[in-house]
């Protein structure tokens, strides 16, 4: 019976795990750029059964949660007109530099001037290498190209540097939207020559809405299931130690 509270124990840490994923995906569905959270179930350890049991039987010991990455397919765009905005078309991500010195990845083309003039990300993140507009030109008068050439007032000033890498699954979250590589997922590289930027838009988050609210009731169907199986455990034990008595 211990071993009965200890599997759904787990299983419902797991489901609890799995629905943080889907909130979190959820809070995120009008985040530019945002890419979906996926979390999986693996076994946990299986342990010989008892001398009642036929030689052989293993018995597990319930699920554990585990995360595969996030899902990295693409999202609508959607037009702004706004000159700063930038959408990524195919793989591939913009560099940039988070506040703490790291070298990061974000798929977050939201632009904006900082007070030097800079371009740097929704939250603040500067666009590497840096490129800064100079002074008396408008917004108006910034271009993107497709290639990520940025012009100011018909004047090349720089070039958004596009980049991608081996394994996107084994990116780590860095939070505000941005990704820092590691050893998994190689480095950076130049993205496929096929990736481009579209100036005036925005790439929405790939979140399904509908599949989310699915995985959010199955998770607390679930969640609510395992529970039961604690309460009729407690209920055996109750029952077990009355009659020893």
């Amino acid at each position: 019976m211990l071993e009965g509270l200890r599997t759904a124990a787990a299983g419902m840490a797991a489901q609890q795990q799995k629905l943080d994923a889907v909130a979190n995906d959820l809070a995120n569905a009008n985040t530019t750029g945002y890419k979906h959270v996926r979390v999986g179930f693996a076994d946990l350890l299986y342990n010989q059964a008892g001398r009642p049991s036929a030689n052989g039987v293993d018995v597990g010991t319930g699920v554990r949660a585990v995360q595969a990455g996030r899902g990295f397919e693409q999202g609508g765009l959607r037009q702004t007109g706004q000159p700063l905005d930038v959408a990524i078309q195919g793989e591939g991500f913009i560099k940039i530099r988070l506040a703490d010195g790291r070298q990061a990845l974000t798929r977050d083309g939201e632009l904006h001037l900082d007070g030097k003039s800079r371009l740097v990300t929704s939250t603040g993140a500067l666009v590497q290498p840096t490129l800064t507009i100079p002074a008396g030109v408008s917004q108006d008068e910034i271009s993107i190209g497709s290639d990520g050439t940025v012009k100011a007032a018909n004047r090349a000033i720089g070039k958004i540097q596009l980049v991608g890498v081996r394994a996107e699954q084994a990116l780590q979250s860095a939070g505000e939207n941005a990704f820092v590589t590691t050893a998994g997922s190689g480095a950076a590289r130049p993205a496929p020559a096929t990736t481009t930027l579209a100036q005036g838009a925005l790439e929405a988050s790939n979140t399904d809405m509908s599949q989310a609210m699915v995985d959010m009731i199955e998770a607390q169907r679930t969640y609510q299931l395992t529970s039961k199986a604690i309460q009729t455990a407690d209920q055996m034990m109750e029952i077990a130690n009355g009659v020893k008595r």
